[in-house]
């Protein structure tokens, strides 16, 4: 593996429930690369995050993400590979029960953040990076739609992670939000992270270029938004 090489498959077949959803996956990604994965309901997009992010098996073919070797994964050792990762998901899995910075804050006590003073400078440092430097205080559900997204960018963002995993992170959100949100997935990836993100808004892929990876009849291809017009 290259060593600007986040995301390395080759060979993979990924599996739901001992059904082969994906065959012969062959994939490398990098730092500051911008990846949309498209494709209709029940193609694999879900099933080929969930690979990388431990929660389903490699079984067949070669795999690693930032390093860690995916055949060889105990669920055990699952963890070690999320902390090199950061997550956003569509529905938030925010702690509705805690403040923006308290959720914040238990990401950083789980991932072994020992000192107080360190946990709170990160946490206005990540806020201050999506735009709620001024929000700490509120809790979920009075902060809007976009705003919850940011804070889940923002729990993404803790650990300083080299790749992100966004799965349908707009669709939720009305289109002015989601363009916002967007713009800042972009800024990530042209800081040098790789951002992979899973979505089925193809107008995006015009305004925000990027690489296309599209699931379609058990394959992963690469495309160009000038092919999918065509």
């Amino acid at each position: 593996m290259e060593i600007d090489s986040l995301i390395s498959l080759s060979g993979a077949d990924l599996l739901q429930e001992e059904h082969v959803v994906l065959q012969n996956v062959n994939l490398e990604a990098r730092a500051g690369e911008f990846i949309y994965l498209i494709g209709r309901t029940g193609s694999g997009k879900s099933s080929l995050l969930k690979t990388l992010y431990g929660e389903l098996a490699l079984t067949s073919g070669t795999g690693s993400v930032c390093g860690i070797d995916l055949g060889g994964l105990k669920q055990r050792k699952v963890h070690l590979l999320r902390r090199k990762l950061g997550i956003v998901f569509q529905d938030f899995e925010l702690l509705t029960d805690r403040t923006a910075v308290e959720n914040l804050q238990f990401v950083l006590k789980v991932t072994d953040w020992q000192d107080a003073g360190d946990r709170e400078r990160r946490v206005a440092e990540v806020l201050q990076a999506v735009g709620l430097e001024n929000k700490g205080y509120k809790r979920p559900f009075e902060l809007s739609g976009g705003e919850r997204q940011r804070l889940a960018i923002a729990r993404a963002l803790l650990n300083s992670p080299e790749l992100i995993l966004a799965d349908e992170p707009t669709g939720n959100l009305d289109p002015e939000t989601a363009e916002g949100i967007l713009e800042l997935l972009h800024d990530l990836a042209r800081d040098g992270r790789c951002v992979l993100m899973a979505t089925h808004n193809h107008g995006i892929l015009q305004r925000h270029p990027g690489r296309i990876l599209r699931c379609t009849n058990g394959k992963l291809e690469e495309v160009t938004a000038a092919t999918m017009r065509a």
